[in-house]
């Protein structure tokens, strides 16, 4: 029987979906699951991005060009410039989601054997993508007692060595929901500069800050507009996850080139999801500012009503839609596999995301869970409360 290939074997699985068999077999038993575990918002996406495809009239579902609509990439175009983002269709691939945007910039810009330093905890996903490129994820830990503040760049220096080659970082941030200052990221830029690096910058929860919070995009930091890669995507700005359109962008014209070149061996970015994303490019103002104060509440009820739980720790974030939580248990894995195993109250049971899934560095996070605060409010209520009572039955609780 022939083997599969060593990149295969090592190809990590989600953190995020490994509980799922427990979940499902939960459900079966009758329970019902608060799903935190996973950023699928329930916001309805937007109607006229919705009417757009109900109502597009193409006999022939036809190869869009490899960079994407012409007329989408000048409308993003638009909305950058929009946000304070000077940019041009030509310097914007429309990709098959953030991922695959991920994927032909990490295989544009870094040879088999590279490493590229991200902080932790990070977007699992990005181990996923590396893999593919042949790179290597050199971690500098985020602390939770500081919020998850971006590290020191002393940290950082420690870790550059000859073959690093670039920097990734999210903002705001997956899984923590920390969103960079300006004098953060303008640390950051001195530091690429300092090594000639790639910045890498997933931007993809950009509407989503709070607090009066305003993002800084790393587009607008002066000095580096030949190193830095910007991630984008219509997945959580819009609702819309099961669209998959995303975008790769920069100024670096060598880049945009060689990234084209993967984009043709592809062919093309989804057709009626182009046509969905356009039209959502329309979506009024007041549906953000509607989503970002549900979003407001949703996480003052989860973070404020962990943090009333004794033993319980969750920095406040200030963008995205996830927090992550310390919990006074032996092993949130485990802790996790005992909700939907062995727990329920009033019927009812939580799933969430083991943290220790989304940090490189062995034995971090083995206290820690990621929450999606994506449900409505009354069900975050419930998914709190059954956290409450569950630690106080839970076999492996911690002594305060």
């Amino acid at each position: 029987m022939p083997k599969i290939s060593i990149k295969g074997h090592q190809m990590p699985a989600s953190p995020i979906r490994e509980l799922v068999p427990f979940s499902e077999a939960a459900k079966k038993a009758g329970k019902h699951v608060y799903h935190l575990n996973i950023g699928q918002p329930d916001i309805a996406s937007p109607k006229v991005a919705l009417d757009a495809v109900r109502n597009m009239e193409i006999s022939v579902l036809e190869y869009s060009h490899s960079a994407g609509f012409e007329s989408y990439r000048e409308g993003l175009a638009q909305y950058y410039r929009k946000n304070g983002i000077n940019l041009t269709k030509d310097e914007i691939i429309i990709t098959t989601g953030g991922s695959e945007a991920l994927i032909f910039g990490f295989m544009t810009c870094f040879d088999p054997g590279d490493e590229v330093i991200i902080p932790e905890p990070f977007y699992a996903n990005y181990n996923g993508f590396a893999m593919t490129a042949g790179i290597s994820v050199v971690p500098v830990t985020a602390k939770i007692e500081d919020g998850f503040a971006l590290p020191s760049i002393a940290d950082f220096e420690k870790l550059i060595g000859p073959k690093t080659k670039g920097i990734v970082i999210c903002n705001p941030g997956n899984p923590t929901g920390y969103l960079y200052s300006k004098g953060e990221l303008e640390q950051l830029r001195d530091l690429v500069k300092k090594h000639d690096l790639y910045l890498f910058a997933d931007e993809v929860y950009r509407e989503f800050c709070y607090d009066g919070a305003q993002p800084f995009s790393v587009m607008n930091l002066e000095g580096i507009d030949q190193n830095v890669i910007l991630i984008d995507s219509v997945s959580k700005r819009y609702s819309m996850c099961g669209a998959r359109i995303g975008a790769l962008i920069s100024k670096n014209k060598e880049v945009m080139a060689a990234a084209m070149k993967f984009a043709q061996a592809r062919l093309s970015p989804p057709t009626l999801a182009q046509i969905a994303s356009e039209a959502a490019l329309e979506t009024p103002d007041e549906y953000f500012t509607e989503v970002v104060d549900e979003y407001v509440v949703r996480r003052n009820i989860t973070v404020d009503g962990l943090n009333a739980i004794p033993g319980v720790f969750c920095p406040k974030p200030k963008g995205a839609f996830y927090c992550i939580a310390s919990f006074p248990v032996d092993s949130a894995e485990r802790f996790c596999q005992w909700l939907l195993e062995d727990f329920d109250y009033q019927g009812e049971t939580v799933m969430m995301a083991p943290a220790s899934g989304f940090y490189a560095t062995p034995g971090l996070g083995e206290k820690e869970a990621r929450i999606a605060y994506v449900l409505e409010k009354e069900s975050l209520k419930k998914a709190v409360k059954c956290l409450e009572e569950a630690l106080k039955v839970y076999p492996g609780r911690l002594t305060l």
